[in-house]
Order: C-alpha cells, then sequence, then structure tokens
C-alpha cells in the first residue's frame, strides 16, 4: 500500500530535457504512480527544465513526450521529502525497463539536517513498543526516551518534548494544553498514530524550511499509507509476558515475578473502488499491557520505618494499561488534476498511572486519553503549480480521577519537601484538552526560472481551537506527618476548595491562530542550493487578554507590606490585569535560511549550513492557572508541632475533626481566605529558539556520512516564581541562603506566584552519522547516528516551577539535566540464509546529571542547603564501563512462509540482550547537617526501559 502525500511530505523531481544535447521545452512530463495510478504533470520552459512537486512517495513511471512527439521514459523511486535531480532525454529510446531506485538515499543537496526512516527499517528493526517514534533517534540530535512510567517522547537537543510537532499528510499534531509536542503524549504508554498505517517519515533535528510551525526543536513528517490497485491486507499479534523476561531489581529483592503481559495486534486493509481513480485504506491497532512498577521508600529511609498500615504497599505492585488506534483514508483522484482525500483517526486508552517510586498504588491516577481527528483534503495541479488545501478538525482531550476518594498521606522527612512515601487517596483531578477547526492552504509555483529555477511555497493556515483545562488539585487533601515526630498527627494540610461554593476550577477560551509563511527553494546553478523563507505566527487567547485580576486580590497586593518594600524585585504592576493591558504578541517573525554547495555537483562532496528562528507556543496547561486557581483555589494551613512550629493566620492545633472536607473548607469560607494567587506577566511572549548549523555530507560507494555542527538557544520559556517576601522585602531571612518566605503569605490570601518568561537552554553539538542503505540487491543496511552534546540550562529540565530562589539567578546556569554528552545509535539489517531476516539495534548514553538537594553544610533549620548536581557513577565515554546511563542492545529474526492465501510471518524480537539495568531514578538527597545520606547516588529500582525480554510476533499478509 502506497502513501498519500502532501506539500510538506511530498517529493521533488527536478531536472532538464534535452533532445540529441540541446534543451526541449514544451515536453510533456507525466509521473504516474504505479500502485495507484495517480498522474502528476508538468511542462518543460524554454530552457528545457522541469519541476514535478508534491508527489507521494513512492515509485513512479515518468514518461516525457516532446512537441514533435518523441517519447522517453523512466522508473524512479521517491521518498518523503526529498529533492531529487534527474535529467530526461528525448533520444529516440525505449522505456528502460530498470528503476532508478532513490530508496534510502537522501537528498545530500538539502540544507536540512535529518534522517529518513524508511519502510524497511521500521519493519526489520528491533522494536519496544509499536510507536513509530521509536525510530526517531536514529536522527542525531532527536532522543526517543521512555519514562520510569513506561510513557514515551520524541525531543530534540536540550529542549523539553513539548517542543517538537509531529505532522502527518502534512497536517500538524501539536498540543496546544499539555506536554508531550503532540497530543495524547503527555505521560502516555500509547501510541500517538497505528503504526502500520505509517508508510515512511523524516525526523529533521534542524534547518526546517518556513512551511513547519509551531516547533523550536525536532519535527516528524509522516505520511500515511493508501489503498492501491489490488486489495490487501495483513494481521499481526505480538506477545510477552512475565516468564519472558528478567525480573526488575525490586522483583529481585523480593524473590519473585509479579505476573505481567503485553500484547499488541493489529489488522489492516486497503484496495481498489474504482482502479487508478478511487481506493480505500484501514488499520486498527491495540494495546494490552500490566506493566510492573516499583514503589519505593525514600530519602535514605527503609520499609521498618514506615507505619505497619503502609509496609504491604512498597515493593512491586501493577499498572494495567488498553489502548485502541484506529486510522482510516478515502482517496479519489477525481482526475489528473484534482485528488480528493478524506481521514480519520480515533484513539482511546484507559490506564493506572502515577504509581511507583514514592507513589503508592491507592494514591494512583485513573487516566484517560481520547483523541479523534478529521483531515479533508483536495489537491489541485496545473503544469506550473500545485495547491494543496486541509480543511481539519480535531477533539483531544486527557481526563485524570484519583483511584482512592480519601485523605491523602504525606510522609516526610523533617525538611517537608523531602517525600518517604504517598499513600491514601491522591491529588489528581484534572480534564485538559483541545477542540477546533482549521483551515490550511499551501501553494507551489514550479514555473518560475529566472537565474536559475525556484520552486516557491505560500501558504495560510486559520485555526480556531477551544482550549480547556479544569483542574480541582489536590481532590483528595494532603496531610504531610513528620515521620520523625507523628504518623498520625500532621504537621501540614494541602487542600483545595471551590471558590464561593461554586468554583469549577475551569479556566476555557477560544484560540484565534494564523500562520502565514513564504519558502523559495532556489537552484541557483548546477552548484549551489538556496533555501530561504520567512513565517510569521499569531495566536489570540482570550483566557490571557480578557482576565481582570479581582479587586481584593489587587487591594491585597497593593497593601502587602513585602513585595511592595524596597528591594522585593517585584513591580506588581506588571501583573495586575485590566481586561484591556494586555496585548497579543505580533513578533513572530521567522527568517530561516539554508545554503548548499555541491563541490562537484554530483552530490559526492556537499558542504551545507543554515540559520533560523522557530517559534513555539505557551501551553494552555501553565497560563489556565491563573484562572483556574482562582475558582477552585488551594490552600495550605499548618499546624503547631514541636518538631514544625508555625505562628499566624494559617497555624492552626491540629484536631481529627479536619479530616472532614467540610471542616477545612469552613476554614477559607466563601472568600477563599487564605488561597493561592498566581499571576501571569501583562507582557508575556512566546518562546522561540534561534539555529545555526554548519556541516558536510559525503557520498563514498554505496555509504553516505555527514558531520554536523549545531548551535541551539533556546528563549522566553514560562516560569513561574514565588512572589511572597519577608516584611522587609528580603527572601531569604539575613545570613540564610534556604527555606523560601511560604510563611509570609499575602495578608488575607495565601502565597504569591508569578508566572513569566525567563527559561533558556544554550546547546552546542556535533553530529556523526553513517549510513548504508538497505537495498534487495545487496541484502544488508547499516546505520550510525552519534551526538556529543555540551548543553546549559538556567532551570532544571522540563520544570517550569522555581520557588526555592527569587529570580532564576539562584539557579546559574548549570549542565542540561535531560541531555546526555554522548549519545549513540547504531542499527543493522541483513537478509540471512533460508529466508530469515536479522536486525539489531544497539543504543549507547552516557549518564546526564542529575538534580538534588545539598543540605551538608547547613544548620538543623535547612538555612544553608542549595540546589546541587550529580552524574551518576561518572562520565565517561568508555565502551562496557559502568559508567553508562543507558545501554541497551536489541536483536530481531522474522522469517516469511508462503501459506495458502498468502505469506504468514514468524518473528522474535529480544530486547536488552544483556539486561542492563538502565536505571531511571537515583537518590540525590545528600544530608543534612554534616550527616550524609548513606543511599545517596544510588538507584531507587525505577527502571528507563525493559529488562531483557523477549517478545513472539505473528503476522499474515494477504
Amino acid at each position: 500500500m502506497v502513501p498519500a502525500g502532501a506539500q510538506i511530505a511530498g517529493a521533488t523531481v527536478r531536472g532538464s530535457i534535452t533532445s540529441y544535447g540541446e534543451p526541449t521545452a514544451r515536453a510533456t512530463v507525466v509521473a504516474t504512480h504505479t500502485a495507484t495510478g495517480q498522474v502528476v504533470r508538468t511542462i518543460s520552459n524554454a530552457s528545457g527544465e522541469y519541476v514535478l512537486a508534491a508527489l507521494p512517495p513512492g515509485t513512479y513511471w515518468i514518461v516525457v513526450t516532446g512537441p514533435g512527439g518523441a517519447r522517453s521514459a523512466q522508473r524512479i523511486t521517491v521518498r518523503v521529502g526529498q529533492n531529487v535531480s534527474m535529467n530526461l532525454t528525448l533520444d529516440e529510446q525505449p522505456p528502460a525497463l530498470d528503476p532508478v531506485v532513490i530508496t534510502g538515499t537522501r537528498d545530500n543537496r538539502t540544507s536540512e539536517v535529518g534522517t529518513q526512516v524508511t519502510q524497511k527499517q521500521i519493519e526489520a528493526l528491533p522494536q519496544t513498543t509499536r510507536n513509530f517514534l521509536s525510530f526517531g533517534d536514529l536522527a542525531p540530535g532527536a532522543v526517543f526516551t521512555t519514562g520510569k512510567d513506561g510513557s514515551t517522547q520524541l525531543r530534540g537537543g536540550a529542549q523539553t518534548s513539548a517542543a517538537t510537532n509531529v505532522y502527518i499528510d502534512g497536517v500538524g499534531q501539536k498540543n496546544y494544553v499539555l506536554q508531550g509536542g503532540i497530543t495524547g503524549q503527555d505521560s502516555s504508554r500509547g501510541n500517538p498514530f497505528p503504526q502500520s498505517a505509517i508508510a515512511e517519515y523524516k525526523v529533521i533535528t534542524q534547518n526546517y524550511k518556513a512551511e513547519l510551525d509551531q516547533i523550536s526543536s525536532a519535527a516528524v513528517i509522516a505520511v500515511t499509507k493508501s489503498g492501491t490497485n489490488e486489495f490487501r491486507g495483513d494481521a499481526f499479534w505480538d506477545h510477552s509476558r512475565a516468564a519472558w523476561r528478567a525480573p526488575t531489581p525490586a522483583e529481585k529483592a523480593a524473590g519473585g515475578k509479579i505476573p505481567s503481559h503485553e500484547d499488541q495486534f493489529g489488522v489492516s486493509l486497503g484496495g481498489p473502488i474504482v482502479k487508478d481513480r478511487a481506493h480505500w485504506f484501514v488499520a486498527y491497532e491495540g494495546k494490552s499491557i500490566h506493566t510492573p512498577r516499583t514503589v519505593t521508600v525514600g530519602q535514605g529511609r527503609t520499609v521498618a520505618d514506615l507505619p505497619p498500615a503502609l509496609r504491604g504497599l512498597v515493593g512491586s505492585t501493577d499498572a494495567p494499561f488498553r489502548e485502541d488506534l484506529l486510522f482510516g483514508k478515502l482517496s479519489w483522484s477525481i482526475d489528473d488534476r484534482n485528488l480528493l482525500e478524506f481521514s480519520v483517526k480515533v484513539r482511546d486508552e484507559n490506564e493506572i498511572a502515577n504509581v511507583g517510586e514514592r507513589n503508592t498504588l491507592p494514591w494512583s491516577t485513573q487516566k484517560k486519553n481520547n483523541e479523534t481527528r478529521l483531515d479533508l483534503k483536495y489537491q489541485r495541479s496545473s503544469d506550473n503549480w500545485v495547491n494543496d488545501a486541509h480543511l481539519t478538525f480535531e477533539d483531544a482531550y486527557i481526563h485524570r480521577r484519583p483511584r482512592t476518594v480519601a485523605p491523602g498521606d504525606v510522609l516526610t522527612t523533617s525538611d517537608p519537601g523531602q517525600v518517604i512515601l504517598n499513600a491514601g487517596g491522591g491529588p489528581d483531578y484534572q480534564s485538559k484538552g483541545q477542540r477546533g477547526v482549521a483551515l490550511q492552504n499551501d501553494l507551489t509555483l514550479t514555473g518560475l526560472h529566472w537565474q536559475g529555477g525556484h520552486v516557491v511555497k505560500l501558504g495560510v493556515k486559520l485555526k480556531l481551537v477551544r482550549v480547556d483545562a479544569q483542574q480541582q488539585i489536590p481532590f483528595n487533601a494532603q496531610y504531610s506527618y513528620d515521620i520523625g515526630e507523628s504518623t498520625t498527627d500532621p504537621y501540614q494540610v494541602f487542600f483545595g476548595a471551590p471558590l464561593g461554593g461554586m468554583g469549577t476550577g475551569r479556566a476555557k477560551t477560544n484560540n484565534t491562530q494564523l500562520g502565514l509563511y513564504v519558502q523559495d527553494d532556489w537552484e541557483i546553478n548546477k552548484n549551489f542550493m538556496l533555501n530561504a523563507g520567512v513565517r510569521w505566527d499569531y495566536e489570540r487567547s482570550p483566557a490571557y487578554l480578557n482576565y481582570v485580576t479581582p479587586p481584593e486580590v489587587v487591594a491585597a497586593l497593593r497593601s502587602a507590606p513585602g513585595i511592595n518594600a524596597p528591594g522585593s524585585g517585584i513591580n506588581i504592576d506588571d501583573y495586575i490585569s485590566t481586561g484591556s493591558n494586555r496585548k497579543t504578541y505580533t513578533g513572530a517573525w521567522q527568517p530561516r535560511v539554508g545554503l548548499s554547495f555541491d563541490l562537484d555537483a554530483d552530490q559526492r562532496h556537499v558542504l551545507f549550513g543554515g540559520v533560523g528562528r522557530a517559534y513555539d507556543r505557551n501551553l494552555f496547561d501553565h497560563p489556565q492557572l491563573e484562572t483556574t486557581k482562582g475558582t477552585f483555589p488551594s490552600y495550605t494551613y499548618f499546624f503547631n508541632t514541636p518538631a514544625h512550629p508555625c505562628s499566624g493566620a494559617t497555624c492552626l492545633t491540629w484536631d481529627p475533626s479536619f479530616f472532614d472536607p467540610a471542616q477545612l473548607a469552613a476554614l477559607v469560607g466563601a472568600s477563599g481566605t487564605g488561597r493561592e494567587i498566581d499571576l501571569l506577566n501583562n507582557k508575556l511572549k512566546t518562546p522561540y529558539s534561534d539555529q545555526l548549523s554548519l556541516g558536510m555530507r559525503n557520498r563514498i560507494g554505496r555509504w553516505n556520512t555527514e558531520v554536523t555542527y549545531s548551535h541551539v538557544r533556546s528563549h522566553n520559556g514560562l516560569v513561574f516564581l514565588l512572589g511572597n517576601r519577608r516584611p522587609d522585602g528580603s527572601f531569604f531571612a539575613s545570613g540564610t541562603v534556604w527555606n523560601p518566605p511560604f510563611g509570609f503569605p499575602i495578608p488575607g490570601f495565601g502565597s504569591l506566584i508569578l508566572g513569566t518568561n525567563g527559561l533558556e537552554t544554550r546547546s552546542n553539538a556535533i553530529w556523526l552519522k553513517a549510513e548504508r542503505p538497505y537495498t534487495v540487491e545487496s541484502g544488508w543496511g547499516v546505520g550510525i547516528a552519534y551526538a556529543f552534546t555540551n548543553a546549559r540550562e538556567n532551570r532544571q529540565f522540563g520544570e517550569h516551577f522555581a520557588l526555592d530562589y527569587p529570580t532564576l539567578d539562584g539557579y546559574g546556569w548549570k549542565p542540561a539535566g535531560g541531555v546526555s554528552r554522548h549519545r549513540l545509535v547504531a542499527t543493522a539489517i541483513r537478509d540471512a540464509p533460508m529466508g530469515f531476516v536479522l536486525g539489531a539495534r544497539l543504543t549507547l548514553a552516557s549518564h546526564a546529571p542529575r538534580y538534588g538537594i545539598n543540605c551538608l553544610a547547613s544548620a538543623p533549620d535547612s538555612s544553608g542547603c542549595f540546589i546541587d548536581q550529580i552524574t551518576p557513577r561518572g562520565g565517561r565515554f568508555l565502551i562496557g564501563g559502568p559508567i553508562w546511563g543507558y545501554r541497551q542492545v536489541d536483536f530481531a529474526v522474522s522469517k516469511d512462509f508462503k501459506v495458502p492465501g498468502g505469506t504468514l510471518r514468524l518473528r522474535a524480537d529480544l530486547l536488552n540482550v544483556f539486561n542492563h539495568k538502565n536505571h531511571f531514578g537515583y537518590d540525590t538527597y545528600r544530608g543534612l547537617n554534616g550527616v550524609p545520606n548513606a543511599n545517596f547516588g544510588q538507584p531507587d529500582g525505577s527502571l528507563a526501559g525493559p529488562t531483557r525480554t523477549l517478545k513472539l510476533g505473528l503476522a499474515y499478509a494477504w
């Protein structure tokens, strides 16, 4: 089954037409897709030059007919997003019988930095999950990660996954509310799209062109399969179970494995409705997982330190997950000039999340993840242009609810921030998502030939989308207990209550998004290619623009002694909104320029480089706090105990009646006395990155090599700072450097949290790549991708709250906590004797720095603590050494058998062959007042990735 194209993903074939050495004008060039009969045509200009644009990836017969009737033909196979140079001749030759195969070969003249992932790699390489994005880290600079909860994400460089975007058939899948980059991938073990419906895709880590929007790191451009002129189908089932995997560290310590299994299954079908004109395709994939999780005791404590009622919650437990994915497409080639397509994707997930490490099963979250996307595409072409229009609809929501409705029990050390165990009822209650429509139009002009050949693209996208966030956090009141003092009488309670008895904790707004771009791919001559473009993006968010700070809050802020004292560093007028003093940011201009120089005009040795700016967006999950905290605010009250003395309006004497939610609500009344105040800066900007790269590609025989220097700086990330100040305006008590002033709230209210721009990253990287693409003739292929990255950040990787210091300057610039200095991914495919196909994958990454708190030199009151970093077990780049933060070797073997009606495939994947323990979490608490934490730097038992696991698969194709 063959993919459908879009202008972002479509290939371009350009060149010249000659007859007996002379340019041929007015020659007709017709490209016919061999599987679907789809036709794309153009006419050569006076210089004999032609351009075929927006070709769906696949194999084509290209037939040239001269003005006098002379004909010539050639076959060519193109890949997603390729720009291919192919000169054609009318020298009275019969059609060629053998294709010119571009399969697996990159367009060396592009200034983009990226990698194509072929269908052969998707089929043959070993894979932990059927998430097609897992092959994304075959591109240096892109990293596919598995979290301790089994969730997966793709990110680029030193930025988080939220800075990525995935374009499927030319349509962005951006998540406007939550992390993950694309809808549905925020802390999800599920797959974003049926892998069986993906034909191939490309990962661009830098120098993307102006048509790509809402992105500041890596981009994925994927094309889906379509039906062909033949009815075809396949079905598969993959299975693994507890007996087929090595035990986790916690299971090994307990002396036995808990029951678990993983099943993935699906079917895809496609075929003709009318030959060469209309086709259909449908794919379904399901996933059922029961995954072991490890609940551990933190801060150097042991199970024996816990109350007897909680000890049984520590150790291994189970986190079930279920997903159903459906994709369908109808394609209609109305005639040689008009194409109509309609596709639909439906995703449904249910799981138990937020369990493991310090979180017990009763404290976990029940999560539902639902998504529906529709895309109606109309493509019209002429000899000199192609117009691609999309009308889309999306509806994507995540719902989280606590598994247990009961008071939450948070066991801590004497330092309130150091959690030992979470039990009882969890705090999570959220419904967040987006729903809307978009009109997107891209026009490609191919008939522009002055001073070389130009392919000019112009595009516009208008999107009307409702972003929605409801959260009642904490839904269950969270009671903190000092394990060294009492496990029956808490010293603190954190709870939420509806403001005025009517608050719902919901923020909803109808956003308007507008994007414009122009892009020129200019072939100056046979050596030089210039890619120059500019885009502008605009977004209007009424929830932010029209928000009015409540009068009672304004009065309290203006009279608060601390924040108005000299030296507080706060101008509160920067955060008080009148409903008319905020403006939409209009400065999102993004020039993007790339240049390549083909030394010998044969694509063997090419210098390339680029510079550009790319704007992303502020995820609604952060700005919405200004509204939701105002309708369902959260409160913190303290109970006066010997180890935690307190004073002021939020200090109480403990009484068991405070376990009653109604009694807690009575503390704050209808006015919400003591509620937290969250405010946004009135001049909030949009995050962006500036990018620069320089590199060289070489083609040596069948090998392609590439070396790239990459420099990226990201700016204006949204961060929340603590606005509380002591009466004299200071943040810390005199002579101390720790203990933020949480005990000095705004009079009559709780803490003040201020949202502003400020998060930044800086990354310098060297990317090396070598690949020998797989071909049927050779029977083997190899790929090697290595990245050396020196990245720094001014706040912990992925963290948007910075409440420990008055400004980000207190954190300083540190090595990026989520970035390995060294990362190597190597793959191999081999056709073995007796029809076996072998696949192998090696992933190595050095330890990334990890953040922790260092209180060793501090007094008993923690007044001398500071944010510290550790890099577990070193950081040298030595193969086989214990310094590796991540080591995994995977193998796959498959064999096809001819059976009645089709082909039966048996497959086995052996994951993490050497059973390396890829630890996810470490104890990063160094200790207090000269007493070191005995477990400092030790793994906590959670893993990033599987233990050694055997997975067996069965597939049938017809």
